[in-house]
């Protein structure tokens, strides 16, 4: 179905034309175009951390980062009950185990349940910042100096929160705040970690032979073109979000006082804008059938048939899932957009 509200659309109205041009232009195509190490310094400067490397994808860039700490069989990692499921697929990938912690009421992992699900076979909190809300890092950043572990950051709903764990890892899909079309990046300020990580990305070729590979690696390495946009999008990033948080304005403004939608706590950036809403598949039904998209809210962990534990409540991302989506959210959304979207919520909750 097409709409005239889809849920996202990305914005493309920088260089992002002239920098694509420009490695088409020069021949410069593959991961070793210039745009690659440009957009890498770029990010990496932006957020104040010493090393970017540039990847495939989000769900990449979390695999590298598990890898080159070491993460394997026989290890956990912490991640929430309520992310998208990917944050659980690195864990997967490596061949360690995710270890699910409930939400707290501003959808991110529930810092005080952290420690309960600590074992000797912890090696790795993995905090997401759901829906641009940024974790409560210093009592998770305590918890890793006292049990003597990693912290990655999963940032890919979180473009301008700066990172202070060990490696965060940024998604670059086409629904994100910045995009490459596909692609994702790590930060770090370890040199050690971002060498790792860029070596592992690109097949682990040997300074021995063209083609010894010494460790299992991988191909997840971004091309010159996706660099080339994702450039040109960190240049606009304090211009999209500034953009994005009035759009959050709005939306705070257009739905208060409705009976039927409870809004969300404020983000630090916005993503997406989500609501609790009451008859959910009704509304979502109604805004549909005026051309306006919504999307569920991410399905808790434990419920997806790889990680199914019927034990186990989740009962905060369980109520959450029940009742959540958000609405259209990106740049070029204008106030008489909104306008439009929240007078037809308020339609159906007033029918």
């Amino acid at each position: 179905m097409a709409y005239t509200y889809s849920v996202s659309r990305p914005s493309l109205t920088g260089r992002e034309l002239e920098y694509v041009t420009e490695g088409i232009s020069d021949g410069w195509i593959s991961s070793q175009g210039p745009h690659v190490r440009r957009f890498e310094r770029a990010f990496a400067d932006y957020n104040g951390v010493a090393h970017g490397v540039a990847c495939s994808s989000g769900t990449t860039a979390l695999t590298l980062a598990l890898r080159a700490l070491g993460v394997g069989p026989g290890d956990e990692v912490i991640v929430p009950e309520f992310t998208m499921i990917a944050s659980a697929w690195a864990v997967t990938y490596t061949g360690a185990t995710p270890v699910f912690v409930d939400c707290g009421d501003d959808l991110n992992l529930d810092v005080a349940r952290i420690e309960e699900k600590i074992t000797p076979r912890t090696k790795v909190l993995m905090p997401v910042h759901i829906y641009g809300r940024r974790c409560d890092m210093d009592p998770i950043m305590r918890l890793a100096y006292e049990y003597n572990l990693y912290v990655v950051e999963d940032s890919a709903e979180a473009h301008g929160v700066r990172p202070v764990g060990d490696i965060a890892c940024f998604s670059l899909y086409a629904n994100k705040i910045i995009t490459a079309g596909e692609g994702g990046i790590c930060l770090t300020d370890d040199a050690r970690l971002a060498g790792q990580i860029a070596h592992l990305r690109g097949m682990a070729f040997s300074d021995d032979h063209s083609f010894l590979h010494k460790k299992l690696a991988y191909n997840f390495r971004m091309t010159d073109m996706q660099a080339a946009v994702a450039l040109a999008q960190t240049e606009r990033l304090d211009e999209l979000l500034a953009a994005r948080k009035e759009i959050e304005r709005r939306y705070d403004e257009g739905l208060a006082g409705i009976d039927g939608i409870t809004l969300m706590p404020p983000r630090d950036v916005l993503w997406m804008y989500d609501v609790r809403a009451e008859r959910r598949e009704e509304l979502r039904d109604h805004l549909a059938a005026e051309g306006i998209e919504t999307r569920l809210f991410f399905k808790p962990m434990s419920r997806q048939p790889g990680y199914f534990d019927p034990s186990w409540p989740a009962l905060n991302a369980s109520r959450f899932a029940a009742d959540g989506c958000y609405l259209p959210t990106y740049v070029g959304l204008t106030a008489s957009d909104q306008e439009f979207i929240t007078g037809k919520v308020r339609q159906f909750y007033a029918a």
